[in-house]
């Protein structure tokens, strides 16, 4: 949003958003309609839809891991605040002033740590789902049949809890773009926002972590999830 008096040539262009950071918003987006439509659809699509859900734990596992070592705007201690930051966030987040962050702002932070749960406790759920019929997660023979039926019932409901989540983040991001002018939505693709010169300044200090550091991350977050599904020892 503009301060009062400013217009759009006092904006800095500054890059926020890493390469894997924006890899993985948008793989996850990808993942997260096929689910539902796999999800729903059921039959011989549930076996992608298995698939989908391990891609989808092994991305959300290296998310958790970026948010420890990644670049500045990617950690948690970047972007999370207490109950009184977000409080304060909120409060002006309805008024005329300027709420523009660098990175996440402080509701939009606790935002992502609420996806990142619900997505993987449906990931990990599904490990022992089943659907009483012919599918059933990996790990299910591994539990007595009543600890299935339970994760089932967890899994189940909290792919409405997912829905819900996203839906209010959709609407969060429209309310950005339409009400506060803000384009997080184009930021996530080409990883820059137009910040005015305060917030950029803030951002002039932020450090861009290594690519190959997330491929490393990643790719040991797909072998972890590898090994937990296949159980090679």
């Amino acid at each position: 949003m503009l301060v009062p008096g400013m217009n759009s040539r006092n904006l800095a262009e500054v890059k926020v958003w890493d390469v894997p950071v924006r890899i993985f918003h948008w793989m996850l987006v990808l993942l997260f309609a096929f689910q539902v439509y796999s999800g729903k659809t059921g039959g011989n699509v549930m076996v992608w839809h298995m698939y989908s859900g391990y891609a989808i734990l092994a991305l959300v596992s290296f998310r958790l891991a970026w948010g420890l070592a990644g670049s500045t705007h990617a950690r948690f201690a970047n972007f999370l605040t207490g109950p009184a930051g977000a409080l304060r966030f909120a409060r002006k987040l309805f008024s005329r002033e300027p709420v523009a962050f660098a990175g996440h702002n402080p509701l939009g932070g606790w935002m992502v740590v609420a996806l990142l749960f619900s997505l993987a406790l449906q990931a990990s759920t599904g490990l022992f789902a089943n659907d009483d019929i012919a599918t059933e997660g990996p790990l299910a023979v591994l539990v007595p049949r009543a600890i299935s039926d339970r994760l089932t019932t967890i899994h189940r409901w909290n792919a409405y809890a997912l829905l819900a989540l996203a839906s209010l983040h959709i609407a969060a991001v429209l309310f950005h773009w339409i009400a506060k002018k803000e384009n997080l939505v184009g930021a996530m693709f080409t990883g820059t926002k137009r910040l005015s010169p305060e917030a950029a300044r803030q951002a002039a200090t932020a450090r861009l972590a290594s690519n190959w550091r997330a491929l490393a991350l990643f790719a040991a977050a797909v072998a972890i999830v590898y090994l937990v599904i296949k159980r090679p020892f």
